[in-house]
């Protein structure tokens, strides 16, 4: 069995995906930090099958939660402190993303113009669908647009 120390203060995402860590890792832009990071791949899960795990030795409010939302709200965010959860924090869909999809129209002005910010806003909660806030093209649910 393999065994990981437990941290004493940062967060624990689990539930993730399995495959997803890496993804969630870079976005997370966790390779930057200065600080120590598990990355548990194919996980037993007795829910999902298999699933992946983030251990994360830092100060909590490193996390972007919007950027980790819009790559999978249903990913459980656990807080330590002390080396205990603390908390368990729910994600939701934030209304208004920057920085996190580019857009892919190349007709849109993000396209000619490079300094500005790639915005999407939330246009469909239920499909969890967004769209550019300039020229309104759906995001797409690939991370290759991340």
């Amino acid at each position: 069995m393999l065994n990981v120390g437990k941290i004493e203060e940062g967060f624990v995402l689990d539930h993730i995906e399995a495959g997803k860590s890496l993804d969630i890792y870079h976005h997370l832009k966790l390779d930057k930090l200065d600080c120590t990071v598990a990355i548990i791949k194919n996980a037993r899960s007795n829910k999902k099958g298999k699933k992946d795990i983030l251990k994360v030795e830092c100060d909590i409010n490193t996390l972007d939660m919007d950027v980790l939302a819009v790559i999978d709200h249903n990913i459980t965010v656990n807080v330590i402190k002390n080396g205990e959860i603390v908390e368990k924090k729910e994600l939701t869909l934030p209304r208004e993303i920057h920085n996190v999809i580019k857009c892919r129209n190349p007709r849109c002005i993000t396209s000619i113009e490079q300094e500005l910010p790639h915005i999407f806003v939330l246009a469909d909660e239920d499909k969890e669908i967004y769209r550019c806030k300039y020229c309104e093209e759906k995001a797409g649910n690939s991370s290759s647009q991340w």
